[in-house]
């Protein structure tokens, strides 16, 4: 079952035909879903499970996180319903009234001695174990949500609490805000809740919000993104970039004046090119941690609103924010008794992490934060615009890049995808999640990524096979190097730890350039140990129906894959290698993609057997994808006019490498120097 908007409106909403009533239909009806599970007014928000292995509670779990999941299904859950709580204080959802609900158990979950309290810090302290001398837990992150919710139905809720109610949930909110917490955007959780209490007339220790909040304005890197802890990904957009403006709303502003203008500077920023990051149909990219949170992505669009002087495009923020609510809940497969699974599509059990519970998904709820905007609102009066994607031309790619977080983006015109390109990237050997959610060599919106193969072979990625050793390299690192006359240029480290000199490493030093349906990769083998067999993935093409041709011409060889994806339509994806490469190869594989349970993957392999032994370095490939009837020219598929060298042995070992393409333009690839320009 899926959501089914009705009564559409294309005058006011040319490229989706949703308005602000068919954002409260969808709330409702995400609602429905969970709520039809929940017996009683008595009961807590606890879903239906599928999983048990991965995700909490399990075997391994203490009690207070047993507790956890309780909170994490109210408070997060809390998001859709507040806003609809607000617009309908009368709402009935599955039999139950909204508001009746969350005022019971907001209170409940924080009074001790009821059996869904959920423990306040010092409760749960006194018998924890810390982790890197701190003690941190769940709940704080739920404390959040609450107290959104709670400012956003402070009439229908807060206000109807009695003086010895607030002071029970201000009691428990302080215990989670002055305490221990995570250091990186979990501090922001804190600062809410201090801007919280602070707003309701409880006394609070400013110096510990000020020191927080210094901290948070420390992460920011530039381009409107901040560093969460080691990596850059949509936290930065969900959780810095939606809490931050908030706070500057509550207390920032009047409080912390310079930081909230700081804040205020740094959503505004994003703004300038944080809808590149979407494609044609305002589709969220599978990229980073957490992508059970899904539309949850397009939130800091409305969040901007809580700026003094905000700066995004409302026709805009609301084509990309609907058209990412209809990515996922136009589907069937998102849900699992009427309740958003642990996935990205439907379940996939290689994206899940272990903080997650089966309530998590419904932190998407932040995508309805624009409920909070009334309806004379321009995000909902305006009329939709469809951004660069109107403006570009035919076969045109739009590039935007991104130094502070280290992020290429492309906008191709001709297939309507987003696809971007990554750098300071490292993950610890074995963290094959990790390695997936950061450090493939691109993402694409319209093909997520697929975990490993049986093989060990990777999509997206390349992969290093020692026979001798009979070892399997992956690649869990990317150093950042700019882009240099149209062509980026990054470094992937195969097996890499800190504790290793770095000439025990292997390195694949990277170059690429978009084409109208993809991009070309111009890369440099960097080994220290031969022989090895090397690999490199195209995209995972989920389409279980999938046949595919192998063309030549000249030099070159491409494999071509025609078939039908989960919506029924058709796809094709080409890759081509022009130089380096000894030969292609397709594998079908099973549960590896999160879109379809089958896929074909296309891998190129060379192999280099002599230790010092002067052979082709340049590895020279292209990947394209298009969706529809018609399929590839010849000229797209076999991209390349000529391919010239500075060694006379065409190696590529030294000097430039000029690449000229059949439409006219031309490359330069040029590895000199990069050693000295590696950012991370």
């Amino acid at each position: 079952m899926h959501f089914t908007p009705e009564n559409l409106d294309f005058e006011l909403s040319p490229y989706t035909g949703l308005t602000r009533k068919h954002w409260i239909d969808a709330g409702k009806f995400i609602l429905e879903g969970v709520f039809k599970n929940i017996k009683t007014m008595d009961d807590p928000v606890l879903v239906p499970r599928y999983e048990w292995e991965v995700t909490y509670p399990n075997k391994n779990t203490p009690a207070w996180k047993v507790q956890a999941e309780y909170y994490e299904g109210l408070a997060r859950s809390f998001f859709i319903a507040a806003p609809l709580i607000s617009i309908e204080p009368e709402l009935v959802i599955a039999g139950k009234s909204l508001r009746e609900y969350y005022k019971r158990h907001l209170l409940r979950s924080c009074t001790l001695g009821d059996e869904l309290y959920v423990f306040s810090y010092t409760d749960m302290d006194k018998d924890s174990k810390p982790s890197f001398d701190l003690h941190t837990y769940q709940q704080t992150v739920e404390t959040c949500a609450m107290v959104i919710g709670l400012v956003t139905t402070r009439k229908e809720i807060w206000d109807t609490y009695t003086k010895q109610e607030k002071d029970v949930i201000a009691a428990f909110l302080h215990d989670y805000a002055e305490k221990a917490t995570v250091p990186q955007n979990w501090r922001l959780f804190n600062m809410l809740d201090l801007a919280f209490l602070n707003m309701m007339g409880y006394e609070i220790d400013k110096s510990i919000m000020r020191e927080h909040a210094q901290a948070i304005l420390s992460y920011y890197a530039g381009d409107g993104w901040y560093r969460d802890g080691h990596t850059f990904d949509y936290y930065s957009a969900w959780a810095f970039q939606v809490y931050g403006p908030i706070w500057c709303a509550w207390y920032g502003y009047e409080n912390e004046p310079y930081i909230a203008k700081r804040f205020e500077e740094n959503s505004n920023e994003l703004m300038k090119t944080y809808d590149r990051l979407f494609d044609k149909d305002g589709n969220v990219t599978m990229w980073g941690r957490s992508n059970i949170y899904r539309n949850a992505a397009t939130a800091p669009f409305a969040a901007n609103y809580n700026l003094k002087n905000p700066t995004v495009n409302p026709g805009l923020a609301r084509r990309i924010s609907s058209g990412a609510l209809m990515q996922f809940f136009g589907r069937d497969d998102v849900l699992y008794e009427g309740v958003p699974v642990i996935g990205f599509y439907g379940p996939f059990t290689p994206m899940v992490q272990a903080y997650s519970c089966a309530e998590s998904p419904l932190w998407l709820g932040k995508a309805f934060l624009c409920l909070e905007l009334p309806e004379d609102h321009p995000f909902w009066t305006a009329k939709e615009e469809g951004g660069i994607w109107d403006e570009m031309k035919d076969g045109e790619v739009r590039e935007t890049v991104l130094d502070g977080p280290g992020l290429c983006i492309s906008n191709h015109h001709d297939n309507g995808t987003m696809e971007m390109r990554t750098g300071k990237v490292i993950k610890r050997i074995g963290d094959d999640n990790g390695r997936w959610c950061y450090s493939k060599l691109s993402y694409n919106s319209r093909y997520p990524w697929e975990s490993d193969l049986p093989s060990g072979l990777s999509a997206a990625s390349y992969v290093l096979k020692e026979p001798d050793v009979d070892k399997t390299e992956q690649m869990n690192a990317l150093l950042w190097s700019k882009e240099r006359s149209k062509v980026l240029y990054r470094r992937a480290l195969f097996g890499f730890e800190s504790s290793r000199d770095y000439h025990w490493t292997s390195i694949i030093d990277l170059a690429d350039f978009p084409v109208a349906n993809g991009l070309v990769r111009a890369d440099k083998l960097r080994l220290f140990h031969k022989p090895v067999d090397v690999y490199l993935g195209s995209y995972g093409f989920p389409c279980p129906d999938a046949e595919y041709r192998i063309e030549k011409c000249g030099d070159a060889t491409a494999v071509i894959l025609k078939g039908h994806g989960s919506d029924g339509m058709p796809r094709h994806m080409a890759m081509t290698v022009f130089a380096g490469w000894d030969d292609l190869k397709v594998e079908k594989s099973k549960g590896t993609n999160p879109d379809t349970s089958e896929s074909f993957i296309v891998f190129a392999h060379a192999f280099r057997e002599k230790l010092f032994a002067y052979e082709p370095y340049i590895l020279i490939s292209q990947v394209i994808t298009k969706e529809g009837d018609e399929g590839f020219t010849d000229d797209e598929i076999f991209s390349i006019a000529d391919i010239g060298y500075t060694d006379k042995e065409e190696c590529g070992g030294y000097g430039p490498v000029s690449i000229k393409m059949k439409k006219g333009e031309s490359y330069t690839v040029d590895f000199y120097g990069i050693e000295g320009n590696l950012l991370l």
